[in-house]
């Protein structure tokens, strides 16, 4: 298959538009599970206050770090691969997991 034949420009633009999908699909996905396992795991009560309130940082870290990658294409990779994680381990607990 052949590469695409795009001007700098376009390469840029292509860019940075993946980089807002990362952002706005993938953080949110990756913040939201981990979220939920922060409130499954956390020993606080009421632990979805807690897990809520660490979510703002988690997310802006996230966002940080998806703008500052050198690859998209590995951003999109890691933000699947720990996305995944932890709707296991959300999966696991649920289940009945390390009770």
């Amino acid at each position: 298959m052949s590469k695409l034949n795009l001007s700098p420009f376009a390469r840029y633009r292509l860019s940075v538009t993946s980089r807002v999908l990362a952002a706005v699909i993938g953080g949110y996905a990756l913040t939201s599970a981990l979220t939920v396992l922060l409130a499954l795991i956390s020993p606080i009560d009421p632990p979805k206050m807690a897990a809520q309130l660490v979510s703002f940082p988690l997310y802006l870290c996230l966002l940080l770090w998806i703008f500052h990658a050198k690859s998209v294409a590995r951003t999109w990779g890691w933000l699947v691969l720990w996305t995944l994680v932890a709707v296991a381990l959300c999966w696991w607990k649920l289940k009945g997991g390390a009770s």
